[in-house]
């Protein structure tokens, strides 16, 4: 064998051991924002957990920014939120708003712990809230499919229902009396009043 394929054999299982251990360090670190959330986790403790020194953490995210994107990308593939692309489908407006909640509840008591953590600390994370802004896409563009069903999808109350009804915290508290199921149906009668003309009275 010539010394140049050889070089390059060698250059590639380096690569490849870089990419091992910049995913060790990811998924320990997701492990961690799920137990106890991203402003809790420190570096120490995501080196441990992947077996690396801290300067091995620091070489791969040198910036708290570099390892919440990677985070959230990591968690996102594993967890992602539910599809919207079959409710515009949906005619009726209130089984099109049901369908979205039910599904979105099912997925909010699947990652909850993840999801509670990572809303907590978003407030005292100005890195994580950037990280977050996909997200923050996503919902807006739930909130117009859903709005698009409705006659009145632009009124100011029936958009603030919708996004109430749409909000992680309505669900927990939702979710300690009642199923998923329940509470898409709650919440969607509430939508559905949220434009009555009885209300404006």
């Amino acid at each position: 064998m010539s010394a140049k394929p050889a070089r390059r054999y060698e250059k590639r299982r380096r690569a490849e051991a870089e990419q091992e251990t910049r995913r060790r360090i990811t998924e320990a670190a997701v492990q961690l924002h799920a137990a106890v959330g991203p402003a809790r986790t420190t570096v120490s403790a995501v080196a441990e957990r992947a077996g690396v020194q801290r300067a091995t953490v620091y070489r791969h995210f040198p910036a708290d920014a570099d390892l919440f994107a990677a985070c959230s990308a990591r968690w996102t593939s594993m967890h992602p939120y539910p599809a919207p692309d079959a409710w515009p489908a949906i005619a009726d407006a209130r089984e099109r708003t049901r369908t979205a909640l039910a599904e979105l509840y099912a997925y909010y008591r699947e990652a909850q712990p993840m999801l509670a953590n990572v809303i907590r600390d978003a407030e005292l994370l100005p890195a994580l809230r950037a990280v977050m802004e996909p997200a923050g896409r996503y919902f807006r563009e739930v909130e117009e499919i859903l709005a698009a069903g409705w006659p009145d999808g632009d009124r100011a109350e029936r958009r603030a229902a919708l996004a109430l009804a749409l909000d992680f915290s309505t669900w927990r508290t939702l979710a300690a009396r009642l199923s998923d199921r329940q509470a898409a149906d709650v919440m969607t009668r509430m939508v559905a009043c949220a434009g009555h003309e009885a209300f404006d009275r």
